[in-house]
């Protein structure tokens, strides 16, 4: 994982390193049909709605039902929970919280903090992801900051996508394309499925985990930063390796992943409550309500 910073994940998880060499092939699900590059114009991407943890980055993010009196979302990684990081298997719902998270405007100016109420959502379990809900609604903020959410796109992404990943902690930009897809990227005990890979321009490093990734042409969310193999070995914290369908694994040091949102709208229902028993939801359960 991109490493956090501060608190008491920092010796536990991981930035990005230079890019060194890729050990054998990468062997990817079947590729969506390549991203259409010519006639579509590319969408400014900045910092606002972003915001800044204590040890991570983030965003203020809606669905595409959610209405401006809803209570904020904010998106980040799983492992940069300020309780600790989900062990596998594990999935938080609905914990309290009183996190607050800097806000920033489209040069990366500090705005003021917005305050979460709960966890609403967590896990690093097939992906790695933590949602809050936040005591402010869209429209509050908008009106006091002047600040829209961000999106998340209802689309698989596509290979060749343009992508901006948005790092409020660093205040940074990473420019890049999405180079593929991992049907199974494992990292220690954690295994993500259907990862984004970037292409080699985008060398994220620690702060960087749950910075949205933005696709330039819609200016949507699409996925959300979170890992790099840093050191070159296989498949242990700090150094994901890829696991093809057959079960072959190949190393890429230097390079980095996201993880997929497109999947998250159909797990939040009216007024942004989440729904894990939705139709077409595949967010994973906590262990009491599996079936």
């Amino acid at each position: 994982m991109n490493r956090p910073l501060v608190g008491t994940l920092a010796t536990a998880v991981l930035g990005a390193a230079a890019l060194v060499g890729t050990v054998g092939t990468a062997q990817a699900t079947p590729q969506r049909a390549a991203h259409p590059q010519a006639h579509h114009k590319t969408k400014a991407v900045d910092f606002a709605g972003t915001v800044a943890l204590s040890n991570c980055s983030g965003s203020v993010v809606k669905m595409p039902t959610s209405q401006e009196n809803d209570p904020a979302l904010v998106m980040s990684n799983g492992h940069c929970l300020e309780s600790g990081m989900p062990g596998a298997g594990e999935v938080v719902v609905d914990q309290p919280s009183s996190r607050s998270f800097t806000l920033l405007d489209k040069s990366a100016k500090e705005l003021g903090r917005i305050k979460a109420t709960k966890v609403a959502y967590a896990t690093m379990t097939d992906t790695d992801v933590s949602i809050y809900q936040t005591g402010s609604t869209y429209a509050e903020i908008e009106q006091k900051y002047g600040i829209k959410p961000l999106e998340l796109a209802t689309e698989h992404p596509t290979k060749g996508a343009a992508i901006s990943v948005v790092s409020g902690y660093w205040k940074k930009i990473y420019s890049c394309n999405i180079d593929g897809f991992v049907p199974t990227l494992k990292e220690g005990d954690w295994a993500w499925k259907d990862s984004v890979r970037y292409t080699p321009e985008c060398k994220t490093i620690g702060g960087t985990s749950g910075s949205p990734v933005v696709d330039t042409t819609t200016g949507k969310v699409t996925a959300i930063n979170n890992t790099g193999n840093e050191d070159g070995e296989k498949c242990t914290v700090n150094n994901p390796c890829e696991v093809d369908e057959n079960g072959n694994v190949t190393v890429h040091q230097g390079i980095n992943y996201a993880e997929e949102t497109y999947g998250i709208p159909k797990c939040f229902g009216v007024g942004n409550k989440l729904d894990l028993s939705a139709e077409g939801c595949a967010l994973p359960k906590p262990a009491a309500t599996r079936r």
